[in-house]
Parts: C-alpha cells; structure tokens; sequence
C-alpha cells in the first residue's frame, strides 16, 4: 500500500528534513514487531472497514496473512496509528537559546519568540545586534559587544581623560604633569590642572621644584619657568617670603648686615630700614624716631588701626571714622553712627557685652564677650557660648554664616537663602534659583570656579567652601600676654611681615602669643621658624612655637620647642623644669595669664587645672640657631585627630604620630614665644580641610568608632 502524501510548504523544505528524520527516530523507536502482535477487537475482514485508524492514516492488511493494522501516525504526530497524539516539537528545543517556545496548530507546529535582548533575528536563528554602530562611546574610545544591557561596552577613556569611555571629561592630572609627590588639582580651564606645593625642602610652581634651604617658599637657583614661584630666593639661608629688597639691589634685606647703610648692623638698628646713625628714640620705646609712628608717645607695637600712618597711640582719631578719639564711644573701630544700645558710653561694633551696661569693659578670658555677659554655657563645646551661636546645638567654631541670615552654615538647610534645600542645590553657598548648568556637570554655573563666591577661584583659595577667609594673613592679629603683670621680661614685640604671612619677634620676652582672628575648624597650618644669632643679647636656649585651637588665654593648643634642658629662675608659685626637645600641650587653664600659666608653661609635665601635656618627643632634640624648620600640623576637631610633624630641609625630625583629644572643636591661630628673640616665622599658611588623608585614614580607622569615620571623607592625597 501506498504511503500517504502530504503537501509541503517549499520555504520550509530544510524544515521538513528535520522533522522527516524525527519520524524515522520515532518509527524505530514504536517496534514494529509489537505492533504485529496487537490484538484488535474486530474480525480481521472487518478491521479496515471498519475505519480504526486514526484519521488520515491508512489501514493496511498484509499478504502473508498476518493480522492487518494501521499505519504510521501522521507527521508531528506520535502514538500506534489507531491513537495518534500531537507531538510537542518544543522539546527538541528548536528555538535559540533563551527564546520561549510555543506549539501551534499549523506546520511546523511550534513559534519561537523574539530574540533576546542584543540580539536580532527571528527567533530561531538569533545573532548579536550591532548596538556599536550608532558610535555610543566617547570620540576614539573602542566599542565592542556586550551581553549585558546597553549590549555594548565602551574601552578606555584617552590619555588626559577620566569617565567610562562612554562620558570622558578632560582630567590633565592623569598625565601627571605636577612634580612627584605634589598634589594635582583638576580645573575647567586651561591648562586644565593646577599644581599644589612643592614637597618639603622645596619650592617652585609644583611643576618644577627645586631646593629651599630656608624653607620661605622661593629655590635657592632659579627654575626655568615663568609661572610665581620659580624665582631665585634673594636670601638663601633666612627666611623672607616676602622677599623684602628696599635697595632693589637683589639681596634680600634679611641678608644685608645693614639695610639703610647708617652704618648700624640690623639687629642692632632701632629703625633699620631708615638711617638714623644717631638712634634717636625720644619716648624710648625701642623705635627709633624716624620710623616711630608716633615718636613722642611710645608705642612699640606701633599700631595703625586705620592705616594712615599715624600711630594708634598719638591718632586724634584712630579709627578714622571721623570722631575724635575723646568724644568717639569706640576708639578703636569705625562706628560713624555712634550706636550705643545699653547706654554705657562704649558704642555697640566694639562693645564686648552690648546689651548689658559694663563701661569698663572687663573681659578676664579675652574671648571678646565681657565677663558681666560671659555665662560660659555652651551647649555644643564649640567654643562659643549659646547665646550668641549661631548653631546651639551643633558644633561650629568658624560660626560661618554665608547667607547671614543668622543660622551658621552647619544648621542651615538652605544656605545661600536662594530658596533651593541644600540637598537639591547646586551652588551651596551662592545664590541661584535658576539652577543654571550648561555643561550639566552638576555644577552650577555661578559657582563653577568659585564654590563659595568670594572672587577668588577655588585652586588658589585657602579655603573654597568659606567665603570669609581668602589667604592666610595675621595682620589684623591680636597680641596675648600670658604673664601680662610679670616684671622679668618684657611683652613680646611683634613685626608683620609679607601681607600677614611673616612674623618677627625681636626681643627676649615674657610668654605671649600673636594670634589672627580667622576662625577655624578642620585646618592644615603649616610655618617655617628660624631663630637669629647675629645682633642677639646672648645665645639664649628657650622657647619657639604656635597655637592653634585658640578659643581664649585660657584654653587653646600649643606646640613649643625648648633648645636646652633649663629650670625657669621664677620658683614661685611652684618650680619648673624643660628638657629640650617638642611637646604638644591642652592649654585649658582655670586662673588664665599669670604667674601658674606661666610656670606651667615652662613645665614639661602636667599641672593641673593648668596644662595636659599631649605629645613630647623622645629624641628630645633641640633647635638650633640660624636654622630653618617647617612644621604641618593637621587638626580634624570632628574626630579630635591631631597629627604633628617637624623638617629640617627634606628630612623628618619629628612626628607625633596621630593624637587624640577631644577638648577643642576649632579656634584660631597663631604663633608663640617664651624668653627668645630674634624668631622669624615665615610663610605661614593655612588652608581650611575636612578630609583626612589616605594614609593618615588607613592609621586611625581602627582606633575610633565607626559613628565618628561617619563624620569625615577620605582624601586620595597622602600627607
């Protein structure tokens, strides 16, 4: 008997020579013999009439007399002829890998689904998308395939360039144009990078650095470039960051023996950048009379409030508001209003307590608020007492106020007032309501170069998230004696130098400390010392150092240098004895200046309600005269990290290692002398900083709790 036909599709030819060799695995697979054997219900005569067989399958009788059966099962069919199934193809897996497979009534009897995603096809034969040819990566960077969505992954940015390869932006510190080991700084603007500092011991633009003997700032030899700070130092072995040279003849002034060529060496000159070979000092106040700003009045700190080169001492009107300094209520400060709200004759922008009556003005601790309104609550420990801070209850000793709108920066949610939450603004501290981001760098345009609006872009201010403090200066200091009725020495005599960021101190003095009025929280400081031989009374052997947290003459931190081991000649109120060598002390003293701070000054250990000696180190090594050292001292009160370290040129003479105290939450500046002269303190600066170095940071993390690390950021910078 014939074998059926069936009508093929001729586009599914390669289809059906799949299928037909199916059929013939099933054929071998159902074993004739057996269905030989089956047993029928009818007469053989009356099987194929009586039409058993599965619809479309034929009813074969066989010659040799063997019962008769049906035949095969149609094709996508299983079962003995009689019973036929459809046969479920998607078994076989006909699709491509990943693609659903359903059966259907029609041949081939299975649809397959869409390729998946990155693929295209029609299900069956899948193959990879070409998702690179639309070029989704950045101009130069390689595309190639990817079985993760988009289906496409971008090579490396260029050289120059930082991103994912598919969003590169120009980064020129990759390419580390800056001198090793000096920090690079990204900008928008050509160049594209800014160099930090030199490393210790060095000077230059950061680009090039050459050796710093003196340690002010400038190379000994001059680099071959043409950016600040590539010129040759006019004084190799002294400090002078200001490069000072009246006579324009390319020696530093420090290095002449005599300036003003009156035929008197320096040291010993009472004005020695004005002849004067006789030396007239007519109210003998160590000022000779041709540079005395107020001749016959003395005055050795030689203080112009307002700049007119009259003394402060002999200025009928100090401050230059235009009130004589009799009938002015505040002598000292510009008040062309003459304010005076409590009614007690001192006028409110210098009044220490305005809205309470204390004429006399008394102020023990020297925190700037008179004792008569001084209630020493101060709920947050920053430092500044609750009535009068601007955040109570969260600590903030730089009290910043960038909007002024009398909520500090570090309660303030909104702090440029421009409406837009801190959270979704894009310029913190300068007002923008429009959000305007052409570049779309998250970035607002106004603030761009200059984060918090004071003019001076970001890489070159010392503190770009405090639109308050622009550089590093200590002009507008404040003098502190800390022995202020002692009778053995006089008060220190302090000369500033270089715009604010060089002071001098003359003479052999009584403890007292030149401190700025910028007030800071996390800080870098950093200053280079030297102490003079030449035109010294006598090879003296005390101490040199700064402050830094300084909240009052009661209560600030200390770094001091002893050159020799000494007992301090004053036993009373106790004795006190200094090895040579650094030490840190917490100054949080109960009586303030006098004569127990002063001792306890000079004592190396601690004295209580007096000094808590934090730091001393054990090489005990002293300075030494006509020597250069630079400090960095970084303080990071939100952790209570201080880290202390000491260079002579490029070499490390001492390291505190990380110190932890939680005393003082911020402060200011500034540096401090006991019984030593002739100290020159060079190049100061400090910078505003929050982030803790990686280094410093792989050290501490152990050792304070994880709330605290919640509190600060990680730098890439090591220190």
């Amino acid at each position: 008997m014939d074998a059926p036909m069936y009508e093929y599709d001729c586009d599914a030819y390669f289809t059906l020579i799949w299928n037909e060799l199916n059929f013939l695995r099933n054929l071998v697979d159902k074993c004739t013999g057996c269905i030989r054997n089956h047993t029928f219900p009818v007469e053989d005569d009356e099987f194929c009439s009586a039409d058993l067989c599965f619809t479309g399958v034929s009813c074969i009788g066989l010659p040799d007399g063997s019962q008769p059966h049906c035949g095969l099962c149609p094709i996508g069919y299983d079962g003995d002829g009689r019973h036929c199934s459809k046969r479920n193809p998607c078994v076989t897996d006909p699709c491509f890998t990943g693609v659903r497979c359903k059966m259907v009534d029609t041949y081939p009897y299975f649809s397959c689904g869409q390729c998946p995603s990155g693929y295209e096809g029609n299900g069956i034969n899948c193959s990879q998308a070409d998702t690179c040819s639309l070029k989704p990566c950045f101009d130069g960077v390689s595309c190639r395939w990817a079985p993760k969505v988009p289906h496409y992954e971008c090579g490396e940015c260029p050289p120059g360039f930082e991103g994912n390869g598919k969003y590169c932006t120009k980064n020129a510190c990759l390419l580390k144009p800056c001198y090793p080991r000096v920090n690079c700084l990204k900008k928008n603007i050509d160049p594209f990078f800014s160099c930090g500092e030199c490393p210790v011991g060095k000077a230059g633009n950061g680009i090039l650095c050459g050796r710093d003997s003196d340690l002010d700032g400038y190379p000994d030899e001059e680099l071959q470039c043409t950016d600040a700070g590539c010129a040759r130092d006019n004084c190799v072995l002294v400090p002078n960051s200001g490069q000072e040279d009246i006579d324009a003849n390319g020696i530093g002034d420090v290095c002449q023996k005599d300036v003003d060529f009156d035929g008197l060496d320096n040291e010993k000159d009472n004005c020695p950048h004005v002849a004067n070979p006789w030396q007239e000092d007519g109210d003998r106040d160590k000022i000779g009379d041709r540079c005395d700003n107020c001749p016959k009045v003395s005055n050795t700190a030689q203080l112009d409030m307002d700049g007119d080169g009259i003394g402060d001492s002999c200025d009928e009107d100090a401050d230059g508001d235009g009130f004589v300094n009799n009938i002015d209520n505040c002598m000292w400060v510009s008040n062309k209003k003459q304010d005076d709200i409590d009614k007690d004759g001192v006028g409110d922008p210098c009044d220490n307590c305005p809205k309470i009556w204390n004429k006399n003005q008394a102020d023990s601790d020297g925190d700037g608020v008179g004792d008569v309104c001084d209630t020493e609550q101060d709920s947050d420990e920053d430092g500044v007492q609750d009535d009068i801070d601007n955040c109570r209850e969260l600590a903030n000793a730089d009290q910043l106020d960038s909007d002024g709108d009398g909520f500090g920066d570090a309660c303030d949610n909104d702090k440029d007032n421009d409406g837009i939450t801190d959270e979704t603004d894009n310029c913190l501290l300068i007002e923008n309501a429009d959000q305007e981001d052409v570049n779309k760098n998250g970035v607002g345009d106004v603030c761009e170069e200059d984060f918090d609006g004071d003019s001076i872009v970001d890489w070159k201010d010392n503190c770009p998230r405090n639109g308050q403090i622009t550089q590093s200066d200590f002009r507008n200091f404040q003098t502190v004696a800390l022995d202020p009725h002692g009778a053995s020495q006089d008060d220190p005599h302090w000369e500033i130098r270089n715009l604010g960021a060089e002071i001098f101190q003359k003479f052999n003095s009584d403890p007292g400390l030149a401190v700025g009025q910028d007030r800071l929280e996390g800080v870098d400081f950093e200053g280079t010392f030297h102490v003079a031989s030449a035109g010294a009374s006598w090879l003296d052997d005390d101490f040199v150092g700064f402050v830094f947290g300084y909240v009052n003459n009661r209560k600030f931190y200390v770094a001091s240098w002893k050159r020799y081991e000494q007992s301090y000649w004053e036993s009373e109120p106790f004795s006190a004895h200094a090895t040579s060598g650094i030490l840190l002390k917490l100054v949080n003293s109960k009586t303030g200046p006098g004569v127990r701070l002063r001792n306890s000054l000079w004592n190396d250990a601690n004295i209580e309600s007096q000094t808590k000696l934090l730091w001393q180190d054990s090489k005990k090594e002293g300075w030494k005269f006509d020597t250069a050292y630079r400090w960095k001292l970084l303080h990071r009160p939100a952790i209570g990290l201080i880290r202390f370290r000491l260079y002579q040129g490029t070499r490390l003479v001492a390291d505190s290692g990380n110190i932890l105290n939680y005393s003082i939450k911020g402060g200011r500046l500034g540096v401090y002398c006991f019984s030593q002269e002739l100290i020159t303190w060079s190049n100061l600066a400090y910078r505003c900083e929050d982030k803790i170095p990686g280094d410093i940071y792989n050290e501490i993390q152990t050792k304070i709790s994880r709330r605290q690390l919640n509190k600060v950021t990680v730098g890439e910078e090591y220190w």
